[in-house]
């Protein structure tokens, strides 16, 4: 037996995780209103781990919310190779990718139980099927008394925890969450950051979180992926993990390294105030 593969067969080998989303060399460029080009990704590589909780942050404009359309499938890259676990990766297979925005997008006359049915009833599941099932998912995330109300009737916090049960309970493989506490309170966010993380974890997904709040991302993350201005790409990766370690968000806002991290992300954005550096 060689050196290689008795390492291989050590119980103690450190395992190299399961990828889930692998992108490779991925640019993308528009035309302006000029019909020149505009090139807003310049060279993304990048592997996201199965069932971790990565974030995407850089400077307001860096794309990176043209990012988060092509790892959805909203839009193809110009150039570069997508792979979602072990296919090529064009368009989302149902219910595998599932995103949430900064705004809930609940519609206004349907009630909580009727909006989180939205995408089963798409998939064309009989109404009893759907309603038993959404009506588990609202009970388990703490809005089963909520299931007749109207949108306008729950605060901006609960709106967006309906919204995240409405995503979940397709089961995808992936989420998506672009800003989605950005239209809320500060204490609502901070609160919002505690549910959502704990659900997402219960529920093993793997999550990628785009956001311009380093503070935010460093309470929730496993990884910080860092991007450069535009034309984008990825300067710097940080293992930050506090989140996993204290079991929370505000247990890693706590953290002594929490500030450490903030300072680091905040040097790498290079963001521009006053003309400065």
């Amino acid at each position: 037996m060689n050196l290689a593969t008795a390492t291989h067969l050590r119980s103690d080998a450190p395992q190299r995780p399961s990828v889930a989303i692998s992108l490779t060399g991925i640019s993308k460029q528009f035309y302006d209103q000029d019909d020149q080009v505009v090139d807003v990704i310049k060279d993304i590589t990048l592997d996201i781990y199965h069932q971790e909780f990565i974030s995407i942050v850089g400077p307001s404009g860096c794309g990176k919310t043209t990012m988060f359309n092509i790892i959805a499938g909203l839009i193809p890259p110009s150039s570069g190779e997508m792979l979602l676990f072990d296919g090529v990766y064009s368009m989302p297979k149902k219910g595998q990718v599932g995103y949430m925005l900064q705004k809930d997008l609940l519609f206004p006359w349907r009630t909580i139980l009727d909006n989180v049915c939205l995408g089963l009833e798409i998939r064309e599941m009989p109404k009893k099927q759907r309603h038993d099932l959404a009506r588990e998912y609202l009970d388990r995330y703490g809005l089963g008394d909520f299931c007749n109300a109207y949108p306008s009737t729950l605060s901006g916090g609960m709106r967006q925890r309906a919204a995240l049960i409405r995503t979940l309970v397709i089961d995808p493989d992936i989420i998506l969450l672009d800003e989605p506490f950005s239209a809320l309170d500060y204490q609502t966010r901070l609160i919002l950051e505690e549910e959502i993380l704990s659900i997402l974890r219960d529920a093993g997904k793997t999550v990628v979180l785009i956001t311009h709040d380093i503070g935010e991302a460093i309470a929730m993350s496993d990884r910080i992926a860092v991007m450069s201005q535009r034309p984008t790409w990825n300067k710097k990766i940080y293992d930050v993990g506090l989140a996993k370690q204290h079991g929370s968000a505000m247990g890693a806002r706590k953290d002594p390294q929490y500030q450490p991290f903030f300072d680091a992300i905040w040097a790498d954005m290079d963001i521009q105030l006053g003309g400065r550096p």
